[in-house]
């Protein structure tokens, strides 16, 4: 027989990411306004890559223990990610920002060169918030699972 609770060490972490992901989406679309195409919205709030990367410490943590080595590989990889969503992510904003301006200002045809994103990472609190998320859908998840 198949024994999906073996499973439940990532499945509890990509559906916690689905979770925050869809979140995320609502509160976008209450801000401003339904479509659909905000679905898969990058930066704002909560942060689904902290949410994700979070349950996924948990998870290994409450199945594994936090003495494991799985553990310690999925916390550096944590650190890996949240920096990439809070930091590295707005610099390259940053520059998106800079090269815009340049633009305009030697008016240069935007058609030839778009109009670059300029909001590319995550608020600190954007991350907190997908991180506090991500630790207590986890929890919640494997203690209804049992």
């Amino acid at each position: 027989m198949f024994d999906i609770s073996r499973y439940y060490i990532f499945l509890i972490p990509v559906s916690v990411g689905f979770i925050v992901q869809f979140t995320k989406f609502v509160v976008f679309c209450l801000k401003n306004g339904w479509d659909i195409r905000y679905a898969m919205t990058h930066g704002h709030m909560p942060s689904a890559h902290t949410g994700f990367i979070v349950s996924l410490v948990t998870s290994v943590g409450y199945y594994d223990g936090i003495t494991s080595g799985a553990f310690t590989v999925a916390v550096a990889l944590a650190i890996i990610v949240i920096d990439d969503a809070a930091r590295l992510r707005v610099y390259m904003g940053d520059q998106g920002r800079y090269l815009n301006m340049l633009i305009r200002q030697l008016n240069i045809n935007e058609e030839q060169f778009p109009r670059l994103k300029e909001r590319m990472g995550h608020r600190v609190s954007e991350v907190i918030i997908g991180g506090i998320m991500g630790f207590l859908l986890t929890i919640l998840l494997a203690k209804i699972l049992g």
